[in-house]
């Protein structure tokens, strides 16, 4: 008899239990496999782990792959995926997965470390070596944002893909401060020695900053994250230098001062022998026109009509005579 009740049982809760099943599966698929993508967001569905991909279109027909060198296109070929953009509600069934990224422009330290941001000063400051051997501190900030024309290689590429780009952004900034040399003809500000090469960069931030955005300007070819601008603010040599690095140029601003003070003593004084010319110049100029002007109308006398000059002559002869006070008249042979 008890053995007919749990069958009984048994029989009456089996369908109770598949009920259950088919809601709870129901559930799984219909109910959470809808989603949506914020605005800010961009999303890639895999099948099995696998990107649906468009057609045979790689980084290399787009426009980012324009900075990558010819020895680095083979290396950093990556597919382009379809790219779910923001709205919803979308669906995707349990074999597949969406993998959402945020694409709004990020700001971080140019001494950030993703892995250990204890490092760099607590992520203040970068150290790195001049073209002298000069050990400075960097500081500054980096944008950058998520390439939407690569996201195959930010999200499958490279396991982390904002520690590789950081790393290759330190190394590119410490490779261009170690050979940086200010451009040609451009003057060093007063106060600064020109050829120190703390002092080149600090003049220089600005010319530094276009460089480093030109030499990466494939990292979204790369990592696909792109970097918008870079910032250096503040390049500082160590402290043990900057007392001796101050009095020095204290010591070249003074030199520079002096030279220019004897320069401009000297550029006055030529000016002004420059302009003493330019009235002797003019005076002599004053007191021959009129002889000039008066021998143009002698000989236009004189042609005109013969015998004119000889009576002008006479004539003016007559008037020097009447204003001397003795005459001396030589006698003829």
């Amino acid at each position: 008899m008890p053995n007919d009740l749990a069958q009984s049982i048994q029989e009456s809760l089996a369908p109770g239990l598949l009920i259950g099943a088919l809601v709870y599966l129901a559930f799984r698929l219909i109910l959470r496999g809808f989603y949506t993508v914020e605005q800010s967001q961009r999303a890639v569905k895999t099948s099995f782990g696998r990107a649906k991909r468009i057609d045979s279109v790689t980084t290399l027909d787009l426009p980012i792959a324009e900075a990558l060198r010819p020895d680095e296109r083979e290396r950093y070929t990556y597919p382009q995926v379809a790219v779910i953009q923001p709205g919803g509600p979308y669906f995707k069934w349990p074999w597949e997965q969406v993998h959402k990224v945020n694409i709004a422009t990020n700001t971080a330290s140019v001494a950030w470390d993703p892995d250990n941001p204890e490092l760099n000063e607590g992520g203040t400051r970068l150290e790195a070596v001049t073209k002298d051997h000069l050990n400075t501190r960097v500081s500054g900030q980096l944008r950058f944002r998520i390439s939407e024309q690569n996201l195959y290689a930010y999200i499958f590429g490279v396991r982390s893909p904002i520690s590789h780009v950081m790393g290759y952004f330190v190394a590119v900034l410490r490779q261009r401060i170690a050979g940086f040399e200010a451009p040609a003809g451009k003057a060093i500000e007063a106060g600064a020695v020109q050829g120190v090469s703390i002092n080149d960069l600090r003049k220089n931030l600005r010319d530094l900053n276009d460089r480093m955005e030109q030499d990466c300007a494939s990292s979204a070819a790369r990592y696909g994250i792109q970097l918008d601008a870079c910032l250096i603010t503040r390049i500082d040599p160590p402290d043990e230098i900057e007392s001796a690095l101050a009095a020095i140029n204290t010591a070249y601003n003074h030199v520079s001062s002096d030279v220019s003070l004897a320069q401009a003593s000297a550029d006055q004084r030529i000016e002004l022998s420059r302009r003493a010319v330019e009235i002797e110049t003019l005076r002599v100029q004053a007191e021959v026109e009129p002889l000039r002007a008066l021998a143009g109308e002698l000989a236009t006398l004189d042609s005109g009509a013969p015998g004119v000059l000889d009576a002008y002559v006479r004539n003016t002869k007559l008037s020097l005579v009447g204003r001397a006070n003795r005459v001396l008249i030589g006698g003829g042979t």
